[in-house]
């Protein structure tokens, strides 16, 4: 089995490496003929070879040595005067948004030539509570991928007037999770910026849990007159820095940046202004990493970490700069430096082959060939079929509905003013968009095609107080049908906007049938669907069926003419990006932290 299990402790193996090293022991793999990308110095070393023994490297020599030093019964793998390069490491990232199991993730990971990644599992938790995150935990150990979990640090991410979630994550049961879990080894994004500068007593114990076990703590904010009570609470990085000015300030206030790249075309491809903070205003990027943040099962094969490198060296930094930015500096980050990050001695053997545009070739996890010719390996093949972790049966029975419900608000007495929620593409942040209506509708199919309206409900989906939330999104542009989703971030209740009550309440039948999905319908007809039963929120198919899957949705998502991409959608309920969101509770303005009725 290959995981981050499978290489032994440096503290069980500087024996042997030292050994190998001075020529007295023979390596159990050798990469010849290569050049290697030096993290620790920015630069190219020509001509020269790896030795690699117990899954580490145990030095880097000139090509040839090894023929000069050992007869010629040696494991000897030939780069072809390829470019050699330490495994990238996704410092910030959630397995759950590419709807697929972490056992599935890690073979679109190691394709893209990553080896390590951060996992904020707050999605599940969300769903489940700590019992979910170790279900992942545990299915991560299973991973053919080194993972680490930094631990959700908002669930809920507001307080139960705000939003109904299936979890509470405590302080305390924060600090069970350190002490019983060693992957678990940061805090993940702390999302109620608001409250934290506010000096909620909640958000700042679970804060303190970590700052006692000496533990990183991740951020999440927007707004530069927040930056210095952030930076004040002991949180030491962002992935989200959307301009150069924030990130200018944010770094010079102490923390780490997670410049983010995602799909040009989706909400998640920030690095492009974040990154002029560096290229235009003259900062260092010795405390900055690049990150995915979320991508779907999809995109992750075509804008992974190491599409994200690239964007980074388009943007103007230097090749070996950008690679560093993707494997040593969140290695730094985090204090795992000791073991990844960088080709050195004593290091993790977690190496990719690149071509001359840094290109993933090949991928070594702990010394063994997991990728090569841009194709897993059959021992990558075998393990991600046969030893992928099974969730238990109370993971696909999570969601709840109303027995009786009204998917539509009463038509108001006119004339009348609707607060409504506005897209402000193409980033994730909407507005708060009013509608003065001074003359008469019998119907509101009327009042959605005189104004570019559509209907948006939020379901509770925990049976814990059933509650439905009314609205509607301005400019969202669906003509037909209704769309839905199990995945409403952050509390993850159900998600459905449409144009009629009969389509929407055919997708709010499925998602429950289904126990989750994403679902859209028209004319009472399911028209694209990608199954989710795992709480709602993950398939347990292969990462190459999911991604089909999502890729075909998508395509029926655009002809439908969403203004928003499918995930942004599902960002909606999320009540800690400003400034107006819709909850089960309601309309919700964020920057108050306050209900707003959607009739007044």
């Amino acid at each position: 089995m290959i995981n981050r299990f499978s290489v032994k402790p440096l503290s069980d193996s500087t024996i042997t490496l030292s050994s190998v090293a001075s020529n007295k022991l023979r390596p159990d793999l050798i990469i010849t003929n290569c050049d290697i990308l030096s993290v620790y110095t920015d630069r190219i070393l020509k001509n020269k070879e790896v030795w690699i023994s117990s899954g580490r490297i145990a030095c880097i020599k000139d090509n040839g040595d090894s023929t000069k030093v050992f007869d010629k019964n040696l494991n000897i793998y030939d780069a072809k005067g390829g470019l050699i390069g330490p495994g990238l490491i996704d410092p910030h990232m959630h397995i759950e948004s590419s709807m697929m199991t972490g056992c599935a993730y890690s073979e679109p990971a190691l394709l893209n030539g990553t080896t390590t990644i951060f996992c904020d599992s707050h999605e599940i938790g969300n769903v489940c509570d700590t019992e979910g995150i170790e279900w992942m935990l545990e299915d991560c150990r299973l991973a053919p991928l080194s993972i680490f979990l930094t631990i959700p640090s908002t669930i809920p991410a507001t307080n139960d007037t705000i939003e109904t979630a299936g979890g509470d994550l405590t302080a305390y049961k924060v600090g069970n999770i350190f002490d019983k879990w060693p992957e678990a080894v940061a805090l993940g994004e702390k999302m109620d910026f608001v409250s934290v500068c506010d000096s909620n007593e909640r958000s700042h114990k679970i804060i303190s849990e970590s700052l006692k076990r000496n533990k990183p703590i991740s951020g999440h904010m927007f707004g530069r007159e927040f930056v210095a009570a952030y930076s004040s609470s002991g949180i030491t990085d962002t992935h989200e820095s959307e301009d150069k000015d924030l990130t200018s300030d944010l770094l010079d206030s102490g923390l780490w940046i997670f410049l983010r790249g995602g799909n040009p075309s989706t909400p998640w491809n920030s690095l492009p202004q974040a990154i002029k903070a560096i290229t235009e205003m003259g900062a260092s990027n010795k405390r900055v990493c690049v990150c995915t943040d979320d991508r779907d099962a999809d995109d992750l094969h075509f804008f992974g970490l190491d599409w994200v490198v690239r964007e980074s060296i388009k943007s103007g930094i230097t090749p070996e700069s950008s690679w560093s930015m993707g494997s040593l500096h969140p290695a730094q980050r985090y204090n795992i430096d000791q073991d990844y990050g960088a080709l050195g001695g004593g290091r993790r053997a977690d190496i990719v082959l690149l071509n001359e545009n840094y290109e993933v070739q090949n991928t070594w996890l702990g010394g063994e060939l997991v990728v090569e010719d841009k194709k897993i390996t059959n021992l990558l093949e075998r393990q991600l079929e046969t030893g992928r972790y099974k969730y238990p049966s109370k993971a696909y029975k999570t969601i709840k509905i109303p027995k009786d419900y009204k998917l539509l608000p009463p038509l108001p007495e006119f004339p009348v003013t609707i607060n409504t929620i506005k897209t402000e593409l193409p980033g994730i942040v909407t507005k708060h968009h009013k509608i003065k209506i001074d003359k008469e509708f019998s119907n509101w199919s009327d009042v959605l095609n005189e104004y570019n309206l559509t209907h948006i409900a939020v379901i509770e989906r925990y049976g814990k107080t059933s509650e439905i939330a009314h609205g509607f999104i301005k400019d969202f542009n669906l003509k037909s049908g209704a769309v839905g989703s199990s995945v409403g971030h952050d509390a993850h209740n159900i998600i459905i906007a449409g144009t009629n009550e009969n389509d929407m309440s055919i997708a709010l039948n499925e998602i429950y049938k289904s126990q989750g999905c994403v679902v859209i319908v028209d004319n009472s007809e399911i028209i694209s669907k990608v199954d989710l039963p795992i709480a709602g929120l993950l398939s347990d198919k292969r990462a190459n069926i999911v991604a089909e899957e999502t890729r075909n949705f998508k395509k029926y998502w655009d002809e439908y003419k969403c203004a928003i991409p499918y995930m942004g959608f599902n960002l909606l309920p999320l009540s800690v990006i400003p400034e107006f969101r819709i909850t089960n509770k309601g309309l919700v303005d964020v920057n108050k932290m306050k209900i707003i009725p959607l009739f007044e």
